[in-house]
């Protein structure tokens, strides 16, 4: 089982800004504007979402996230190997994905989610 999508999320101060640069400067392309997040892309199936935070200090801000189909049998196969978890895969309205959160050894959070949203597209 192989994740569709990879995305890496950063908390960054000023979300115009930071996309501009990733834009402009980097050469990204918006795959997603989520109104507080933007998901770049960055290669096929590989993305960068910048996620406006007024609050940069937690350790656990950095989101490493995997894009699946079947969040529930991911969720599953991680329980069943001991992964915590923080509960059972939920939908998330305000940016339109079904998903859920583990930690690695570090304390990174690793998140686990579908695109609900149809203009998704990896």
């Amino acid at each position: 089982m192989q994740p569709d999508a990879f995305i890496t999320f950063l908390p960054v101060r000023d979300l115009a800004r930071s996309s501009q640069y990733y834009r402009d400067k980097m050469g990204l392309t918006l795959a997603l504007d989520q109104g507080s997040c933007q998901i770049l892309r960055v290669s096929p199936g590989v993305f960068l979402g910048l996620c406006e935070s007024a609050t940069l200090s937690e350790p656990a801000r950095v989101i490493l996230t995997w894009v699946v189909d079947d969040v529930d049998a991911w969720h599953e196969r991680l329980t069943i190997r001991g992964v915590l978890t923080d509960g059972r895969p939920r939908e998330n309205p305000k940016f339109g994905i079904y998903h859920f959160f583990a930690e690695d050894p570090d304390g990174h959070r690793v998140e686990v989610q579908r695109f609900l949203d149809p203009r998704w597209t990896p």
